[in-house]
C-alpha cells in the first residue's frame, strides 16, 4: 500500500534536518504499530520519500511524503495512529492512498511557494527597487558549494505585500495578497508587517533557495521568518 501524507512542520521541529525528519517518521510508524515496508540488503531502509527537502529553520504547512506499507490499512485509523505517535510540531493535514505505479514523488515537484515575514521595519521603497532589479535582470550568478549557478531562472515570482495580525492567533496574515505596496505609509495599515512572497523552482537539479533570494535583496535571513506554503506538482489534481 502506498500512502501519501501531507503535513505541517513548525515550532522546535523546524530546526531538525531532513535525515532527522526521516527518523522521526520511522519511529512514529513503529509506535503506531504500522507495517512500514523496508528495502532489502544489508542495510534495510524504510520506504519513505519526501517531495522536497525543507531547509533547516523554515516552517511549512504543505510538506508531502509517500510511505509504503506491507499491507492495506484504514486511512482514517492510520491518520489518528500516526498523529498520536508524532511529536509536537508535526501535524498531519491529509492522508490518502495513491497508485503504486505513480512516478516517484520527488520527480513530480515543479516549484514551491514561500511567505517570508520581515521581522524588522524595512525600507519599503528600497526592497521594491531590489525586487524590480532582480526580476528585470537576465541572470543572477551565485555560488553554491563552490560552484557557480544562475539564480534568476529559478525565481518564478517575487513580490512584497502588507500583512495584518490574524484575529484568531495574532500571527500576521496577508492583507491584500495581489497588491504590492510601494510606500511605508501604505504598509502602516498592516501594523508594520511586511511579507515577501516567492515562488521558486523546486525541480531536481534546479532548486531555488529562499535565503539566496533574500541575500540578493539585501535582507538578512535572521531578520525574517520563512514558511513554505505550497508545493506545486505536475499533477495538479491533488
Amino acid at each position: 500500500m502506498r500512502v501519501r501524507i501531507t503535513f505541517s512542520k513548525s515550532g522546535a521541529l523546524k530546526y531538525i534536518g531532513h535525515l532527522d525528519l526521516n527518523m522521526v517518521w520511522e519511529r512514529a510508524t513503529r509506535r503506531a504499530g504500522l507495517p512500514l515496508a523496508y528495502s532489502q540488503g544489508f542495510h534495510p531502509q524504510p520506504k519513505m520519500t519526501f517531495a522536497s527537502a525543507l531547509p533547516l529553520g523554515f516552517s511549512s504547512h504543505c510538506e508531502v511524503m509517500d510511505m509504503r506499507l506491507n499491507q492495506d490499512e484504514d486511512l482514517a485509523s492510520l491518520f489518528v495512529q500516526l498523529q498520536n505517535a508524532l511529536p509536537a510540531g508535526i501535524g498531519i493535514i491529509k492522508v490518502e492512498s495513491v497508485d503504486e505505479h505513480e512516478p516517484a514523488l520527488q520527480t513530480q515537484v515543479l516549484s514551491a511557494e514561500y511567505e517570508v515575514i520581515l521581522k524588522e521595519t524595512p525600507d519599503v521603497s528600497s526592497i521594491n527597487q531590489k525586487i524590480d532589479e532582480v526580476m528585470a535582470c537576465q541572470s543572477l550568478l551565485r555560488q553554491r558549494r563552490g560552484k557557480s549557478y544562475d539564480l534568476r531562472p529559478l525565481i518564478e515570482a517575487l513580490s512584497l505585500t502588507p500583512l495584518v495580525p490574524s484575529v484568531e492567533n495574532g500571527d500576521p496574515t496577508p492583507a491584500h495578497p495581489p497588491k504590492i505596496q510601494r510606500t511605508w505609509s501604505e504598509a502602516q495599515g498592516g501594523e508594520g508587517y511586511l511579507m515577501v512572497f516567492m515562488r521558486l523552482a523546486a525541480r531536481e537539479g534546479a532548486t531555488g533557495r529562499p535565503e539566496e533570494v533574500l541575500d540578493a535583496l539585501g535582507i538578512p535571513i535572521e531578520h525574517t521568518r520563512v514558511k513554505r506554503t505550497r508545493l506545486i506538482f505536475k499533477n495538479q489534481a491533488w
